[in-house]
């Protein structure tokens, strides 16, 4: 009676009392197994044992490539193809802290602000000292500041409404205001960027000071004022806009003619002549 054969699938050698591997349903011997589908360690090249099918290093060829400490079961880094223990990375490729000039291991929170490089705990205001953390800053003279100390310490206060200014701004008469809260005095319009004057230190309008101050035009009664660059007459205490400078009988100009006065009218010569 013959005994049935379980021979390694590759090199036909019996496997009856041998050690094997399966691999999808197929049976070989160690030898050959290891030959054909173990990983190659990547320090030594030699292939890894079939005890270990997904390792890619022998265990005494993963270590440091620095200092040769052993790295299984330990932290470690990569860089350019090498393994590195904690330790020989940050000492070869970590920065250093800008304020304790210690050495900001890998994996902790770091601020990094124009290439210098700080422990979260040291990146501190200048004037509080407070951590800033991800919270805003602002640099000044070498130092950093939180918004709140840069404010109390180096921003203008607003004339206005008393608060700092930190964008922007606008000055008049020597002091700061800012742009939404410099008004004309009158109507509340905002004036920055727009033309305006002044009566007794208070902003105007050009429109707002015409109407509480310009004299007003004998021919249509509005305001004359000379801030827009409008020409006008004067005679006798009374002003007309140029183009209103004209004859009450055949309205035609009197600009740099003769004309003559019959109780408040203004006449040109032809027609005081008439008259």
């Amino acid at each position: 009676m013959s005994t049935e054969r379980f021979d390694c699938h590759y090199c036909k050698e019996s496997l009856l009392g041998n050690k094997y591997v399966m691999k999808e349903d197929t049976q070989y011997c160690t030898k050959c197994y290891e030959n054909l589908f173990s990983n190659c360690c990547e320090v030594c090249s030699l292939p890894i044992g079939c005890n270990c099918k997904d390792c890619h290093w022998h265990e005494q060829c993963f270590k440091c490539a620095k200092c040769s400490r052993p790295l299984v079961e330990k932290p470690f880094a990569a860089k350019d193809e090498q393994l590195l223990c904690t330790e020989c990375y940050s000492h070869e490729y970590s920065s250093k802290c800008s304020t304790c000039k210690k050495t900001i291991m890998p994996g902790s929170r770091k601020m990094e602000y124009k290439g210098n490089s700080w422990h979260e705990t040291c990146f501190l205001c200048h004037r509080c000292q407070q951590p800033i953390g991800t919270k805003s800053f602002i640099p000044k003279d070498n130092g950093y500041f939180c918004v709140s100390c840069f404010e109390k310490q180096f921003a203008y206060q607003c004339c206005a409404c008393k608060k700092a200014i930190t964008t922007g701004g606008v000055t008049y008469n020597d002091k700061p205001w800012h742009r939404e809260c410099f008004l004309c005095i009158g109507c509340k319009k905002q004036l920055s960027g727009q033309r305006f004057t002044s009566r007794e230190n208070y902003p105007y309008c050009l429109d707002c000071f015409s109407n509480l101050y310009a004299k007003k035009c004998v021919g249509c009664t509005k305001p004359i004022t000379s801030l827009a660059g409008a020409k006008y007459i004067s005679f006798e205490e009374r002003q007309w806009h140029s183009e209103c400078f004209t004859c009450m009988q055949c309205s035609v100009s009197l600009v740099g003619r003769g004309f003559l006065t019959q109780r408040d009218d203004i006449l040109c010569t032809d027609c005081g002549r008439e008259k």
